[in-house]
């Protein structure tokens, strides 16, 4: 079955969402040397679940973005520093029975993204 393997994000400040990223998740994202700008975006260790993506200036590109989902170990904490870093929470923490916990945010440019907490335990 197909499975996600790379993200991209797109931005109108690729150093202020570098940053944004790299604050919120410790996400480590490093230029890449080709022909256009681009950031490599390493979100964790090869051996754990996940995967890498790309970030790139929002006028290089001509698509709209994907809603990603990031598992996060504690939905309030995260919300707390998207808010510190300058983003949104666009939609406040809510259980998905059995599951865990999510919230919907938007970056520095506008990007939304969830959040996760797995927590089967959790109800409405």
């Amino acid at each position: 079955m197909p499975r996600i393997v790379h993200f991209d994000i797109t931005a109108d400040n690729t150093d202020r969402a570098a940053k944004f990223y790299s604050d919120v998740f410790g996400w480590q994202l490093e230029k890449w040397e080709g022909p256009m700008e681009y950031w490599m975006i390493t979100t964790g260790p090869e051996e754990e679940p996940g995967i890498n993506g790309g970030l790139s200036g929002r006028e290089q590109m001509s698509y709209t973005a994907f809603v990603n989902t990031v598992d996060v170990p504690n939905v309030d904490e995260y919300m707390a520093k998207v808010e510190e870093m300058s983003g949104k929470v666009v939609s406040p923490k809510m259980p998905i029975p059995g599951v865990g916990y999510m919230a919907m945010c938007q970056d520095t440019e506008g990007n939304t993204f969830n959040i996760m907490e797995a927590d089967e335990s959790a109800t409405i």
